[in-house]
């Protein structure tokens, strides 16, 4: 899959199928975006995703979780347009002739019924459909998904993850909550009470649920284990390193320095400070037994 990021130069050399979106999470709704993209590839035409969205603020997924899960979907093409004054800028129908016609040669265009776009964002499907015609382009508004009566969206997912209510958020997902990094030296405390742990930093963006600890699988070059994790300070250490630490049922495989995601699947217990290592460690005892539970390992 071509990845375009941090430019405005946005062409194709063949007729594609464009969808646009902020796709901030993914879900459901905007699977079904993809599934038709999907089948207009299967027509002949380029698949892209423009994924227009402000770069800074906190994420369900980071930008490189979200380029892997475009890719495992087999676009062709991933844009990530800048948020930035020469786009923010450019009027509705100046983007289309501009951008999508003339730069991404949009023989259809996919997006859903509350898509909006261009300057003061003034762009949306009624727009979009007025300039069929005139562009030579064919219009797709896919309804939106919908999940005991409420429509599927980022903030219904931010919603369950700041509740802590993993399977709500991974049943809106359509997938399991993912949070993926670099395996990084810790204080080895795990290791040295016997219950040796990964430790990793997410992305700076990534949304992360509540401090405290869930039942995992986490996955590395191909191979999943199950395990439990615990999200965010760690009082009885230092205090000072917000992460996600993992302890994995089954191994005790060398990970420092590799790339592993884990999915975050049930919340067990909020974050609590100890008084002493042998308390931790009786508590983590309690855990990992809940969680053999859980996976029945």
């Amino acid at each position: 899959m071509i990845y375009i990021h941090d430019t405005i130069d946005f062409c194709s050399d063949v007729p594609s199928a464009v969808t646009l979106g902020k796709f901030e999470g993914l879900h459901r709704g905007h699977q079904k975006l993809l599934q038709e993209i999907k089948r207009l590839q299967r027509q002949g035409y380029r698949g892209i995703v423009f994924s227009i969205a402000p770069g800074n603020e906190p994420a369900l997924l980071t930008a490189e979780e979200k380029r892997i899960m475009v890719q495992s979907y087999g676009m062709d093409c991933m844009i990530k347009c800048p948020f930035i004054p020469e786009i923010l800028s450019m009027e509705p129908e100046a983007f289309v002739k501009d951008v999508l016609v003339n730069g991404l040669q949009a023989k259809y265009i996919v997006v859903g019924t509350d898509f909006r776009f261009g300057h003061n964002r003034k762009g949306d499907v009624r727009l979009l459909g007025e300039l069929q015609s005139k562009y030579g382009f064919t219009l797709r508004v896919m309804e939106k998904e919908c999940y005991r009566g409420r429509e599927i969206s980022s903030t219904y997912v931010k919603e369950a993850l700041a509740g802590a209510d993993m399977e709500l958020a991974n049943e809106l997902l359509g997938y399991d909550y993912p949070v993926r990094g670099t395996v990084l030296h810790g204080h080895q405390l795990g290791r040295k009470i016997g219950m040796p742990t990964i430790n990793l930093i997410p992305g700076e963006q990534k949304l992360l649920p509540p401090p405290g600890v869930y039942f995992s699988r986490t996955f590395h070059e191909g191979r999943k284990y199950d395990g439990v994790t615990n999200i965010g300070y760690k009082p009885t250490v230092d205090g000072s390193f917000l992460g996600v630490e993992t302890y994995l049922f089954g191994t005790e495989e060398n990970m420092y320095g590799c790339e592993v995601e884990v999915h975050l699947l049930k919340f067990r217990r909020a974050e609590k400070r100890f008084q002493s290592v042998d308390e931790l460690k009786t508590q983590m005892q309690k855990d990992i037994a809940a969680g053999r539970e859980f996976f029945h390992v």
